[in-house]
């Protein structure tokens, strides 16, 4: 019964993992690249200047520009430079606007004059991505919730199938075919297996309301919103007096906030009814100050006498608990080292998947070795796994390419950089149709090694700020982006040429093989 058990869940561990991993290779990949979402959104937008961070300053410019372009809107809000991200936004709502009809404008932070940078989606289109999947709200989070789920299941049952899992994380054998196939997938597994399950579970925290709404439709019926002001506190509306009065000074407010709470990082500045004499400024937390995510809160004050409204509370246990997941989730807290770390280990989930879907291939692959053709569903099987993964791969270097080629006025040019990711996406699962298995995957993977190992150059030729300007300049978000895609290259490079090779076995060492594929699953349990 015990070991029924175990082989019940090494064959939902294998299906599920076989069945979503394509998906689940996607979400990962475009969650991984979205810890770098503000440095991968400054690379594509080049006309956006570095500057040293002063924000008295940025913000008297801001509030300036604000003045005299928009002193009739019905709110404001700015959003101050970092280190990540260098430029100055404001935008504004008019009066009789809906919630999302905003104007948005970036600035200069030195000089507060207007920049044309060009029309991008940059790295939020890979956050959105990875949890939307480019689909109609609500359908695409509704599908990468269940595929989180499944992870979540996958991992779960992975660790019960491996009964000697902390011994497997230090056994790697290799040039053994599938056996190190298997090695690397325990190794990394185990690795970073904290991680993953943190990430799958605080995934489903983060859409708990979408995913079991029950209690809340008992409670509050189809008035939805009604909850969250209950749960959040619903946003205090400020109605204009009609009577006019100066806006004090937005530096002089951010200096309370600083003498209030040393060195605290603001995230947005909202004015509500700017010139008016009801006029209200809220002053926001920044999302990294803690690891926990909190909705809301921040300092509120009058617009005209500066006197404070409002401060953050404390909050009860239950929503600290919730906003801890998220916070984990996101990683926005995470300084450059521990950021890098989230990469790491997302890309080692992401490892992790592909290893599954190349070993499920590989074992039944072996069993009809001596035919000229292979079933067809395995075949099918074969050309996803190399569609989904280096197809992938294909499709953002794409991205990445048609942001520096299109040219900057074109008009929908946002819209364009995403139709060449799918583009080629999808001429990678055409490709994978017409060539032999192996094939296809040294001529994708060279030339997605091309296409990676070329984005600093091309970046050099195109905007003149490439690691030549970069370095000495001291933007290491730029530097650090060339840097990462010359290195994926070179590991694109490496991996195409182990697939250039053709495999040799030995009669002798034929049947070991073999018989160590056939027994898999069975060896997972045992």
């Amino acid at each position: 019964m015990k070991e029924g058990f175990r082989q019940a869940m090494a064959w939902l561990h294998t299906w599920t993992g076989l069945i979503f991993g394509w998906l689940l290779f996607a979400i990962f990949l475009t969650g991984t690249l979205s810890y770098f979402k503000e440095e991968i959104s400054h690379w594509t937008q080049p006309e956006v200047p570095v500057r040293a961070l002063d924000a008295p300053a940025s913000l008297a410019l801001a509030q300036d520009y604000l003045q005299l372009h928009a002193p009739q809107a019905a709110s404001w809000f700015i959003r101050l430079p970092d280190a990540r991200e260098p430029g100055l936004s404001v935008s504004w709502r008019e009066h009789g606007g809906g919630r999302r009809d905003f104007i948005d404008k970036t600035l200069d932070p030195a000089t507060g004059a207007e920049i044309q940078a060009r029309d991008t989606r940059g790295g939020e289109f890979f956050y959105r991505f990875h949890f939307q999947l480019e689909m109609p709200h609500p359908w695409g989070r509704w599908l990468a919730t269940f595929a989180a789920f499944i992870m979540l299941v996958g991992l779960v049952t992975g660790i019960i199938t491996h009964k000697k899992i902390f011994k497997e994380f230090f056994t790697f054998r290799p040039g053994k075919g599938q056996r190190s196939w298997l090695d690397g997938h325990n190794a990394i597994g185990v690795l970073v297996l904290p991680f993953h399950l943190m990430i799958s579970y605080s995934s489903l925290v983060i859409f708990m309301a979408m995913v079991m709404p029950a209690s809340i439709i008992a409670s509050y019926g189809d008035d939805t919103r009604g909850f969250f002001n209950d749960l959040f506190g619903a946003p205090a509306e400020v109605r204009a007096a009609g009577v006019s009065a100066p806006l004090m000074p937005l530096p002089t407010l951010y200096a309370q906030v600083q003498a209030q709470s040393p060195g605290s990082r603001v995230g947005w500045i909202e004015v509500q009814t700017p010139g008016d004499q009801n006029a209200r400024v809220r002053f926001s937390r920044h999302a990294g100050e803690r690891i926990a995510h909190q909705r809301g809160g921040g300092w509120l004050f009058d617009g005209v006498n500066g006197t404070l409204q409002a401060q953050s509370s404390l909050e009860a246990t239950p929503m600290l608990i919730s906003g801890g997941m998220y916070g984990l989730h996101m990683g926005e807290f995470a300084g450059p080292w521990l950021r890098w770390l989230y990469f790491f280990f997302g890309l080692a989930g992401t490892a992790v998947i592909g290893t599954g879907l190349v070993m499920w291939l590989g074992k039944r692959q072996l069993k009809h070795a001596k035919r000229d053709a292979q079933p067809f569903e395995l075949r099918l099987v074969e050309v996803l796994n190399i569609a989904s993964m280096s197809g992938l791969v294909l499709g953002v270097a794409a991205f990445f390419w048609a942001n520096r080629l299109l040219p900057v006025a074109l008009a929908g040019r946002a819209d364009w950089e995403i139709r060449w990711f799918f583009l080629l996406w999808a001429l990678s699962l055409l490709h994978a149709m017409l060539r032999p298995g192996r094939r296809a995957w040294a001529e994708q993977l060279s030339l997605a090694a091309v296409l990676w190992a070329g984005l600093p150059l091309l970046n050099q030729l195109t905007t003149g700020q490439g690691l030549l300007q970069s370095i000495p300049a001291g933007d290491w978000a730029m530097a650090g982006f060339d840097l990462t895609a010359l290195g994926s290259g070179l590991f694109l490079a490496w991996a195409a040429g182990k697939m250039w090779r053709t495999p040799v076995v030995s009669k002798r060492a034929a049947k070991p093989a073999k018989r160590a594929c056939s027994t898999l699953i069975e060896s997972e349990v045992g």
